[in-house]
Order: structure tokens, then sequence, then C-alpha cells
């Protein structure tokens, strides 16, 4: 019997790459640029399935009735990068890599906000530099994080696995918005507020955790940042959009903002250079989930969707 054939548009780790190769015709695209809708609808005239990932074009002008593919296995837990009702619509299955992320995202979310609130890449900046002069009582004043209260934006399982961390580890407590009830924040004393605003007025340290797509768009703009404290520092590991970036700078650089981090960017991998120039902002090339062993993960866990949809089985993590 003749094996599905299965397009990956870029590189994966050498295990996925390998089991991949045990149950499919597979093409591996050697680049890792995003590929656009054209190339993308070519693709799925002559392959069963696609492997893709974020950045890849998969909007409505991608889909058309007769394409031969009829499933998109996208690597990776947000899929805003994809229209899933145009591909359902012309009978693709979509399905997404949710769970594997969620450590590997809390961690760097929790790394950004010590880095930021502490001062660390500046700190890094002047050692590389050589311009490091020795310790001194004043040196790189920053804030402590410990017993400060945290904001989450999306209390799903990256926002709570943050805020276990910054709770349990750093004995923060925790206040947070969700769009639905959470009946167990898995955080003792969490309190659900009413709105994204009342939450950025009583947070320290904001961490946004929500997934990117057209209702999360610009959910952070200028009235929200202009609710923040002075000196708050606002997190963003989920999606660069979720952001009005030009109102992030205006805040940092007006003061009103004491500082970011951010691990994602509204245009990746364009990232403003009034961005890149400021001192107070830590700046990560999309690490969240970066480790071998949750690339592996997230990897085995598209395989699995592949291997059930072409077995007649239930996608395990189906999102269409």
């Amino acid at each position: 019997m003749k094996r599905p054939s299965l397009y990956v548009t870029r590189p994966m780790a050498q295990k996925v790459t390998e089991v991949l190769d045990s149950h499919f015709e597979l093409t591996v695209r050697d680049q890792n640029t995003a590929l656009d809708a054209a190339a993308l609808r070519e693709l799925m005239q002559s392959y069963d399935a696609l492997l893709p990932t974020l950045g890849d074009q998969l909007r409505a002008e991608a889909f058309e009735a007769s394409q031969q593919c009829r499933m998109l296995a996208n690597f990776g837990v947000g899929y805003s990068h994809i229209d899933v009702s145009a591909a359902t619509a012309v009978g693709i299955v979509v399905s997404n890599t949710p769970g594997a992320v969620t450590d590997a995202t809390a961690d760097i979310a929790t790394m950004l906000m010590l880095m930021a609130c502490r001062r660390a890449s500046e700190g890094e900046k002047l050692v590389r530099d050589g311009l490091w002069q020795g310790w001194h009582p004043t040196q790189l004043l920053g804030q402590h994080v410990t017993g400060k209260t945290l904001g989450v934006i999306g209390m799903g399982r990256i926002g709570k696995a943050v805020a276990r961390r910054a709770h349990f580890g750093f004995g923060m407590s925790v206040v947070f918005f969700n769009r639905s009830a959470v009946q167990d924040s898995t955080v003792p004393g969490a309190q659900q507020l009413e709105s994204i605003v009342a939450v950025l007025e009583r947070a320290d340290v904001v961490q946004i955790c929500v997934p990117g797509g057209g209702e999360t768009l610009h959910l952070i703009g200028a009235k929200e940042l202009a609710a923040m404290r002075s000196h708050a520092v606002l997190v963003n590991t989920a999606r660069g959009e979720v952001i009005d970036e030009q109102a992030l700078i205006a805040a940092l650089e007006s003061g009103e903002l004491y500082a970011a981090g951010l691990d994602v960017y509204e245009n990746e991998p364009a990232v403003p250079a009034r961005l890149r120039q400021m001192p107070n902002v830590t700046l990560l090339p999309h690490l969240g989930t970066s480790s071998l062993e949750v690339r592996e993960s997230m990897g085995m866990m598209a395989v699995d969707n592949l291997r059930a949809f072409f077995n007649g089985e239930t996608v395990p993590n189906q999102v269409s």
C-alpha cells in the first residue's frame, strides 16, 4: 500500500524526521524562512498532508477545493497563521501540538520577568562591551520580584504554569483576567478580576498568555498600557500582535512603563529599531519552546496526529 505523501515546511529535529520518514513519503524543505500563500497552495496540489509551522501563510487564498492535501499537522500550539474555516471548507483537517509547549514557554516567561526586572540585559552588555568598572552599591539597581503582584492575561495552560512559578518560586500574589471563569487557577489566593484593565492597575509584573488571532489583535494598546503602574514590567511570550507595538514603544520611551521582556514581535522577524535601542527592553528571538526535548515532543505529537488521521482514527489534537 502506498504511503501518504507529506511535506514538512522547515527542518525538524533528527528524531522527528526519522520517525516521519518511516511512515510517510517524506519531503523536508531545507530552509527556515516562512512560506507564502502561493507557495503553500502549490504544495497542497501535490501532497496528501503538510506539516507547517509559525509564519507559514495558510490564509484563505491558499486553499482550493481541488487540492490533494487532506491534513495540516501544525507544528506548534498556536495556529493563528492558518485560516481554519477556509481549510475546513475544502475538507482539510487541522491539528496542533498543545501541552508540549507549556513548561518551556512558562520557563522563558519567568526568565524574561527576572531579566527585565533586574536589568540583566543591560548588565550583560556592560560586561561584553568591556565597560564594567566593578561592583558598587548603586550599580544597575533594578526591581525586586519576591513578594510582588503578578498579573496574568489569559489563564490557560501556560498562564497557570507561569502563575505557579511566580507564586511558589517567588512568593508573588497573582491576579488574572480570563474570558471565561477559571475554577482552579492552581495558585492559592489567585484572584480573577473583571477586566484586563483591573489586572493592569494592580500588577507589578504583567504576563501575556493569550492565543493569537483576530480576537486578541492589539488586545494591549495605548489605553491598557496607560492603566499600568509606572514601575510595572510587561512580558509577552504569546504572539507579537497581541500588543500594539507602537503604543508599547511610546509607553516605554515616555517612562509610562518601566520595562518590557519580549520573545515575540508584531512583524517577526522584523523588530523595530526603537525597541532594539532601548536598554530597558529585554529581547529574545522567539525562544519560547526552543529546547531539544520540547521540539522533539512537539514533533512526535504532530506524528501522532498525522498517523491517526491516515489510519482513520480520531485525531488527538484536531482543531477543525
